[in-house]
Order: structure tokens, then C-alpha cells, then sequence
């Protein structure tokens, strides 16, 4: 494995906001900021489970409202890739599978639009960023250790789960609990070692067929998941300006993401299960 990079922010006092993929989805960041603001909970106690840029269609700016906030960011597969100029998105999705040929189309918009500051500031971003809160030890990562795009589901066998705490210890030491992203489906699951958080994402519906994205707050051992409103005409109007009309733009209408490919049978809807 290669040397982890990680971020300790010391102790949290206070409700910590949670939150993943904001994918280039500009008006949820504002929006999130905005429930933030209502909840009372600054800048410096919300963490991001990563992938600032993705589907949507503004890429450059979300970056830029990511920067004034100062919100604390694990590194993600998109941040990975793009800060190295690769040429895809390193998402881990299967060769020729819908979300695979649908992820080039957004990625290079996002390829074209990102500045060099940009990409050295996600090249920056730790792997794994870890705080104290309620006498409990967290850390914060995107997919996995041993994979950063290990797409983790609530309904995962446990040995993958035990495999992820058993990397992020041997990097920083035990922990009490992880909190995780990229899958894009909020959960919590008790494990051997303690809980398992996944704060969900605020750029993409949970493929529940509805419009509201979600993110999590943590406090006095406490994890709600909250739902986020935001004006999804303008996300949609944004991406299709930017020529992203392969898919995914009817997904923050509809709810439903435009390929179940990547979810696994019992998480997708019962007459695509299957196929």
C-alpha cells in the first residue's frame, strides 16, 4: 500500500456536518451552506467524503465555493485523477458498463474546466482526515483504504468491511468509527470494531425517486441523516449549457439514476434486480 496522507483535526465540540459529493452540483454546495448556517454548525466542524467535481455542470465553480467555505475535504477518486491530469475519473465502475460510458462525457467537461490551482489544492487533500468527538475516535475516507473507489453498500458481506477498518488502523492507528462516501447511498451498519458511517452525497439523489439529496449529522453519538432542497431547475439548466445531457441531468429530476449497473441486485429497483 502506498504512504497514506492524513489530516488530524484534533477535537470536535459541537454537532460535526458530513457530507460527500457535492459532483460539480454548485447550487446543492449553496444550498448545504445554507443548512449549515441554520443548524448553526461553521465551516471548521463540516467534512466532505470527497468528490467536490463529477456530473454536474459546474465543475470550476463548485470548486471555488468548496475553497471560500474552508471545508475540511478527504481526497477523492476525482481528485485523484484530476489533479494528476489522468484521463478518466478512476471511479471504479466496469468496463463498458453504462455508468463507465456515461462518466467520460462529464469528466472531460470537468478536465477542461479545472485550473492548475485547482487540481494542486485536490492534489493536496489527505486520504484520510481524523477527529475526536464525544471521547470517540472517527476517521473520514472516500471509498475505501485498500481502494479509494470501492463502491461500499449497506448490504456489503462483512469481511469488506472489516478488511477498510482493518487498513485505516494499520495507517493512523484504532479508531471508534469511520465515516465513508462514494457509493451515494446513505447508511449506517454496526460493525466488529464499531460503526460505519456513509454520509451519503449531496450532488446526486439516493436512487430513491426523489429530488432531495442528503447528508448527515453527528452529535452526541448521534448520526441523522438530512434531507437537502435546492433548486434543481438550475443544476439541470447548468448541465445541459454545458453539454451534459447523456443521463445523468434527468437523474436529479427524476430520483433515479440513469444506469442500476452499478448497484448491486438488492439495492435496485425490484423489475431491474434481474437484469
Amino acid at each position: 500500500m502506498s504512504i497514506v496522507k492524513h489530516q488530524d483535526l484534533g477535537v470536535l465540540a459541537g454537532p460535526v456536518l458530513l457530507f460527500g459529493g457535492p459532483y460539480s452540483n454548485l447550487h446543492a454546495f449553496e444550498a448545504l451552506i445554507g443548512a449549515a448556517q441554520g443548524l448553526d454548525i461553521p465551516a471548521s466542524r463540516m467534512i466532505c467524503t470527497g468528490d467536490v467535481v463529477a456530473y454536474c455542470g459546474d465543475p470550476s465553480a463548485t470548486v471555488d465555493a468548496m475553497l471560500q467555505a474552508g471545508v475540511a475535504l478527504v481526497a477523492g477518486n476525482c481528485e485523484k485523477q484530476l489533479a494528476a491530469h489522468a484521463l478518466d475519473c478512476g471511479c471504479g465502475f466496469d468496463a463498458g458498463t453504462t455508468c463507465d460510458l456515461l462518466s467520460a462525457g462529464w469528466y472531460n467537461v470537468a478536465n477542461t474546466q479545472v485550473s492548475q490551482s485547482q487540481r494542486d489544492w485536490m492534489g493536496d487533500a489527505p486520504d484520510i482526515v481524523s477527529f475526536t468527538h464525544g471521547g470517540q475516535r472517527f476517521a473520514v475516507i472516500h471509498g475505501g483504504v485498500t481502494d479509494i473507489a470501492r463502491f461500499i453498500w449497506p448490504t456489503s458481506a462483512g469481511h469488506v468491511f472489516e478488511g477498510e477498518w482493518n487498513a485505516v488502523e494499520a495507517a493512523i492507528g484504532p479508531v471508534d468509527e469511520i465515516v465513508a462516501g462514494h457509493s451515494g447511498i446513505p447508511f449506517t451498519r454496526d460493525c466488529a470494531k464499531g460503526r460505519w458511517i456513509n454520509a451519503g452525497v449531496i450532488g446526486m439523489p439516493p436512487h430513491d425517486g426523489g429530488q432531495q439529496t442528503r447528508f448527515a449529522v453527528l452529535d452526541q453519538g448521534r448520526v441523522t441523516f438530512h434531507t437537502l432542497d435546492y433548486d434543481v431547475d438550475r443544476a439541470v439548466h447548468a448541465m445541459e449549457q454545458a453539454g451534459l445531457t447523456q443521463g445523468y441531468h434527468t437523474a436529479l429530476q427524476s430520483g433515479y439514476w440513469p444506469s442500476e449497473d452499478v448497484l448491486p441486485p438488492d439495492l435496485r429497483r425490484p423489475a431491474l434486480a434481474s437484469g
